[in-house]
């Protein structure tokens, strides 16, 4: 069971996917586009990486304002979303995507790479970051669940 972690921009999806048991995330490509309105071969690359990778849960980058409101690229977003769950069938949940870009850029500057370096892989390390925040999030959701259920059955 594997998730994928999208990264929706104007011309570019970062793509990155989890390993088999859900606990790290691993950068697969950045699929690109000459116009930001030409989605067919970006979905259909997306849906080849499903395929290829088994995914059963897609986590698509939510990208608000840092006020929290929703902008234009909100709405763009949701439309792909919709887009993406038509294609492949499988469920696609948002992420809030607040600072990924930055903690991505970040990441590589201090990894010693110059601005041409980073600006080529920028997308899919946001991926990266969009769905190990999604997964950690989901992993502490269980663990509550499973201390609720300890509780419960404790007091029994």
């Amino acid at each position: 069971m594997r998730i994928m972690g999208l990264d929706f921009g104007s011309k570019t999806v970062g793509v990155a996917v989890s390993d088999p048991l859900g606990i790290t995330a691993q950068g697969v490509e950045i699929v690109r586009r000459k116009s930001p309105n030409k989605l067919r071969q970006t979905l259909a690359r997306i849906q080849e990486l499903v395929e290829q990778y088994e995914v059963t849960e897609l986590v698509l980058g939510y990208p608000k304002n840092m006020n929290g409101t929703e902008g234009e690229r909100c709405e763009k977003t949701k439309e792909f979303k919709e887009l993406l769950e038509k294609r492949t069938g499988l469920p696609v949940a948002l992420w809030d995507e607040r600072l990924t870009t930055v903690a991505a850029d970040r990441s590589m500057m201090e990894a010693g790479l110059d601005y041409v370096q980073r600006k080529e892989h920028v997308d899919e390390i946001a991926a990266i970051f969009i769905l190990q925040g999604y997964m950690a999030a989901k992993e502490m959701r269980t663990e509550a669940a499973n201390d609720v259920m300890a509780a419960e059955e404790r007091d029994e």
